[in-house]
């Protein structure tokens, strides 16, 4: 079973229904013996930064999440905003990050002619580590962004995923059973599908 991580935030049924769409068994969820018994974890995040730590915190899961992920060694998978909560910290607000990963999040640059948040399609290409989530990725695969700011992991061996808007920044990252993504899988159709049906089945 997989447990969707509901800390009262936005877009959580859909990471559901794509999941039902691949005939798998999963659970929204802000039950903390629910999380307990989870085969593997999914952490959405929409909005701001400080608000998806607050609410976190508040549901009272994060020691469930601490012991599932970080001494089980259950898998999980954050996406978009829930993704950038696995580093430390994010330069969109003061709240501490979960920290599972060495990374901070930053503001994209001040360019020319570039718009932000960036928003909506853009091509996405593995880095050059091998891993369960990128192995049945399309050569041109793209996915859904909509994002103001990008992780930074200290160590470049945890970017999964890069991507470009302005720079070459980081859209997937992973260590270990921790991994995340900056776009949106639900929304991103065939292609968020094969990515969310490789965490699926893991290796």
């Amino acid at each position: 079973m997989i447990a969707i991580i509901d800390y009262d935030i936005g877009n959580i049924a859909a990471v559901a229904n794509m999941l039902l769409r691949l005939g798998v068994r999963c659970t929204i969820t802000a039950q903390p013996e629910e999380v307990e018994h989870a085969e593997r974890i999914i952490l959405p995040g929409n909005g701001s930064f400080d608000a998806c730590m607050q609410n976190l915190r508040a549901s009272g899961l994060i020691p469930v999440l601490e012991r599932k992920v970080l001494e089980q060694g259950t898998p999980l998978l954050g996406i978009c905003v829930g993704a950038q909560m696995l580093g430390s910290e994010s330069a969109e607000g003061t709240e501490r990050g979960l920290g599972w990963l060495d990374m901070r999040v930053r503001r994209f640059p001040e360019i020319p002619n570039l718009r932000v948040p960036h928003m909506g399609w853009n091509q996405v290409r593995p880095s050059s580590v091998s891993h369960r989530l990128t192995r049945n990725m399309e050569a041109e695969a793209r996915f859904y962004f909509v994002h103001s700011y990008y992780m930074e992991p200290a160590d470049p061996d945890d970017i999964l995923l890069l991507a470009h808007y302005g720079i070459d920044f980081a859209a997937g990252v992973s260590r270990g059973n921790i991994s995340g993504v900056q776009f949106h899988p639900e929304k991103s159709h065939r292609f968020g599908k094969q990515l969310l049906a490789s965490f699926v089945k893991g290796d």
